[in-house]
């Protein structure tokens, strides 16, 4: 897609992995093509920003080459699916991640940026990530689907868990669901039919925090930012058996365990609580600059806080304690609110918003 420094690549790794030879990849592609910088998503994706249209079927060859593409567009653009960290070789989160890959092409035609979420592990760990059909555990360990918005799913056996997927896309598109965009959007006007929604889905465990695991160390990115350079670094420093993309701006350095890195978290940080998309001059539809006013908000706020260079909310499209919307070169102020959410006051200057006692 093009933004305002170029287009900008999405790659979406399958089953949430890069092996480490796909990481150097990505970081020589993001230097010869790009801005030298990964953006790593709120949806555990990696993005190649600034790249000029010349060089577009080079750059789509060479993720190919990396096996980071789907060989079929319309597969790809259907790709967008959150996978629980923490999954082995054949267990069912990571056959549930497979039989979806294949299932895509037969599903009804869905709104682009539905998704699903795969969260069977040993602990729930992605009910805040952005998904629309959602593969879950009970509290009783039963394998369930739910739709997103839906307070509870429907146990689903094992066997039958592609032909429910594939009932329940049918039933939103049949039910009008594509004009709303989103499946919890469509569900504030439409009921789910008699069934899908008994199951009760496990709680979401909020332990994987920054820093040293069993599996590895989980390293956090802030806004999403990671230099080429200090990516290759942290690589050459450890051993390291694998890449996991997560939620929160954060990946897993599997069979690593790393003190210190450069240009990333090691540690729990406030500047995990802030988000801020690239802003002006970077994105065409910005109107403002937005990770100088984030960074300097940081340490003068509580909470969620989140700087958008436009309505659409790119960085963080939730609720936020504290949210900052551009307007035509201003800010609007969103309290305990979504970018799109009525503003509690408008027109302000970055200066302004830096005085302000009561950010929150």
């Amino acid at each position: 897609m093009m933004s305002g420094d170029g287009l900008v690549f999405r790659v979406r790794p399958f089953f949430g992995e890069l092996s480490v030879d796909q990481a150097f990849g990505l970081c020589d592609l993001a230097d010869r093509f790009g801005n030298g910088i990964l953006d790593l998503t709120s949806r555990a994706n990696l993005q190649i920003r600034g790249v000029c249209e010349k060089d577009q079927a080079t750059l789509l060859k060479a993720l190919d080459d990396l096996e980071l593409i789907d060989s079929n567009p319309a597969a790809e653009g259907r790709r967008n699916i959150l996978i629980a960290p923490h999954w082995e070789e054949g267990d069912l989160t990571h056959q549930l991640c497979r039989d979806v890959l294949q299932t895509l092409p037969d599903l009804p035609d869905l709104p682009e940026k539905m998704g699903f979420a795969i969260d069977t592990g040993a602990v729930a760990c992605l009910s805040s990530g952005s998904a629309d059909f959602r593969f879950e555990l009970t509290t009783q360990g039963h394998v369930m689907l739910r739709a997103d918005g839906a307070q509870g799913g429907r146990v689903i056996p094992r066997a039958e868990a592609m032909r429910a997927l594939t009932e329940l896309a049918l039933w939103f598109v049949q039910s009008g669901g594509s004009a709303a965009g989103r499946m919890a959007r469509h569900l504030e006007r439409a009921s789910l039919p008699e069934g899908w929604d008994t199951a009760t889905p496990r709680p979401e465990d909020k332990s994987l925090d920054i820093g040293p695991t069993q599996r590895g160390t989980v390293l956090g990115a802030p806004f999403g930012k990671i230099a080429s350079a200090d990516l290759r670094a942290v690589l050459r420093q450890t051993e390291v058996a694998s890449l996991r993309l997560m939620l929160g701006r954060t990946l897993l350095l599997r069979g690593a365990f790393v003190r210190k890195a450069s240009g990333f978290v090691t540690a729990p940080s406030r500047l995990m609580d802030v988000h801020a998309c690239p802003g002006a001059p970077y994105c065409a539809a910005a109107s403002v600059e937005t990770m100088p006013l984030a960074l300097a908000l940081a340490p003068l706020t509580v909470g969620s806080l989140h700087v958008s260079g436009c309505s659409k909310g790119c960085a963080y499209p939730k609720a936020a304690m504290t949210t900052l919307v551009g307007r035509d070169g201003r800010f609007d102020l969103v309290r305990q609110g979504r970018p799109w959410d009525e503003p509690c006051q408008s027109g302000l200057g970055p200066d302004e918003v830096k005085t302000m006692g009561d950010l929150g």
